[in-house]
């Protein structure tokens, strides 16, 4: 392979892709100009699949979407100003739906790198528009499961609407398996398998950074549903998903966009305008903050010892780490602060290991969440707003207003702060946009609410 220039490179090519109903292995093959084709595969359990006229139909458009969205992780080797579909055509409006994820998905992307993507991502577009037929499809969920407190949330939500569902993830976590087997529910373990072409590219030096994985995850998950025959993916990301971290001198960069509203409303529109139309997609908890999840997640014990959602985890501690909390990351200081306020303290503490609230050497990376001379951290944490009301919240309880960075948030951040934004319960209604259908939706209100 000779020597990878990322800025040399002048063409992206979706080069291929092809299902094999036999096996159930989807293959994505993507180029950079004449270089080796880099080849994906993603493994859905279950073949061999029937698939008879109109649901083959929807599974080969649903098949080149992911196609189209999975290739950003190739893509921003290179972020070449010309792209390039080989062997099949797309419409307006499935060009218009991947561009705006491949623009806004490769934000965080682009501000680290010093890169401006705006309008160069462009696909052509020259097939006829099409209207999705309906395909029967079984009332059945596809759940995803990350193995933290929200899939978890949804879960038990739907067995108490006795809707029937399927624990669902992608790649090898034994974490996230044993919150999966937890939950008694069947289960489904999709594998996905990157191109090694994408190692060695990054080894030599291609541009690398942050990717929308939930969508893709999404792209992958609407492919096992229509080989399934169900009709709903549920995803689990909550109303503060769609705020993202404000840059002085550049605006507002969101970490994670494919789990906010706009990416959600897009493409599950996309879906039933023009894959299937009783397909539905959606995140159960849209109408919820993160702390209306962790209200909901206290309720009850029973995945005390098995969710985590600490992203050090799944990067550097290897399969079933000793610890599930590092402790000293974005994620476990969010977690440990959006549920303080719900849970009895020795309980939190015992999850944890530790008081991550008795640490002053944890000072900056609680000033960051709370937005305190610092932006929110590019991670998938809650509003500085939820932050800090559920801070000033603790700091009223005698059995944390001790603690050392309660303390001193009490003592040098709250006089700073307008009072009336440090009330936790408005941040506990049900509000805003969501594709919950509207069956479920009146049902699960009321559940919410309480």
């Amino acid at each position: 392979m000779t020597a990878f220039d990322k800025h040399q490179v002048a063409v992206f090519r979706f080069v291929r892709c092809d299902f094999a109903a036999d096996t159930g292995v989807a293959q994505l093959v993507y180029a950079f100009d004449d270089g080796p084709e880099m080849t994906e595969t993603v493994t859905i359990p279950g073949a061999p699949f029937a698939l008879d006229g109109a649901r083959a139909e929807a599974v080969q458009r649903a098949l080149r979407l992911l196609h189209l969205i999975a290739g950003v992780s190739y893509y921003k080797a290179g972020v070449p100003g010309q792209v390039r579909i080989d062997g099949y055509s797309i419409d307006a409006a499935t060009a218009a739906l991947v561009e705006t994820v491949y623009l806004n998905g490769l934000g965080e992307f682009a501000y680290r790198n010093g890169l401006n993507l705006r309008g160069r991502f462009r696909l052509p577009a020259d097939a006829p528009a099409f209207a999705a037929p309906a395909l029967g499809l079984r009332e059945h969920a596809l759940v995803a499961i990350g193995g933290g407190k929200d899939s978890l949330v949804s879960i038990e939500a739907l067995r108490g609407l006795g809707i029937a569902e399927t624990v669902t993830w992608i790649g090898g976590s034994q974490l996230i398996r044993a919150c999966a087997e937890r939950t008694g529910l069947p289960i489904l373990n999709i594998g996905r398998s990157l191109a090694p072409e994408l190692f060695e590219l990054n080894r030599q030096g291609a541009w690398n950074g942050h990717i929308p994985v939930t969508a893709i995850n999404s792209a992958i998950m609407v492919l096992a549903a229509l080989l399934q025959g169900v009709d709903q993916v549920v995803f689990s990301n909550e109303r503060s998903a769609s705020y993202g971290s404000q840059i002085p001198g550049t605006g507002e960069v969101n970490h994670q966009w494919s789990k906010g509203w706009a990416f959600e409303q897009a493409f599950g529109e996309h879906l039933q305008r023009h894959v299937a139309a009783d397909l539905h997609y959606y995140s159960l908890l849209r109408p919820l903050s993160e702390l209306a999840v962790a209200r909901q997640f206290a309720r009850s014990d029973f995945y005390d010892a098995h969710f985590s959602s600490c992203n050090r985890n799944f990067h550097i501690l290897g399969e079933r780490p000793v610890n599930r909390w590092c402790g000293v990351c974005p994620k476990c200081h969010f977690v440990f602060l959006a549920l303080a306020p719900f849970m009895p303290k020795p309980r939190l503490v015992g999850i944890f290991g530790r008081n991550l609230l008795d640490d002053a050497d944890q000072a900056a990376g609680f000033d960051a969440l709370l937005e305190f001379q610092d932006h929110k951290p590019f991670e998938c944490v809650g509003e500085g707003r939820e932050s800090r009301a559920a801070m000033a919240t603790l700091a009223a309880r005698p059995e944390w207003s001790e603690d050392a960075l309660v303390k001193r948030f009490a003592e040098q951040i709250q006089p700073q702060l307008d009072a009336a934004e440090l009330t936790i319960a408005p941040l506990l209604a049900l509000e805003g946009e969501h594709r919950i259908p509207a069956a479920i939706w009146e049902r699960l209100r009321a559940n919410f609410a309480a």
